[in-house]
């Protein structure tokens, strides 16, 4: 196997983008309310703003953020800040994550419970309206 196979293998190909009207609390509900890890973070035009961020995911993956005030005009991007998004995220203890995002001010629309297919879960919604769904199901995606 080459190089480039090797490292095409280790690339994670798909990164939600989610878009906020204020980006700096979003990263921080993000960070501190569901255990994201903020790996970079560029400045938009707006004080405060956020044109690019990454954020890790401690089990693989991440996301990519924005806020609706980045550029010094609206764009295709900017309107998703009023439309409410949906992101899942696989964890191995959801039990220990949920007071953390009620804590970062999350607001609770389905609470701790085992679903029949047998992953243990919560959804929360952040404090934009975007809903998070957290659980152990990881999917049937094969190797």
């Amino acid at each position: 196997m080459n190089t480039t196979t090797e490292q095409k293998k280790n690339v994670i190909g798909v990164w939600p983008g989610l878009h906020y009207k204020d980006g700096q609390a979003a990263l921080k509900f993000l960070t501190e309310g569901l255990g994201f890890v903020l790996v970079a973070s560029y400045p938009g035009v707006a004080e405060g703003s956020v044109a690019h961020a990454e954020l890790s995911w401690p089990t693989g993956g991440g996301i990519m953020v924005g806020s609706s005030d980045a550029k010094s005009e609206a764009d295709e991007f900017s309107a998703l800040a009023d439309v409410p998004q949906s992101v899942y995220l696989v964890h191995d203890d959801p039990d220990s994550l949920i007071g953390r995002a009620i804590a970062a001010g999350a607001v609770v629309v389905r609470g701790l419970s085992d679903s029949d297919y047998g992953s243990r879960g919560f959804t929360v919604r952040d404090p934009e309206g975007n809903i998070w769904s957290v659980g152990t199901y990881a999917g049937e995606i094969p190797e």
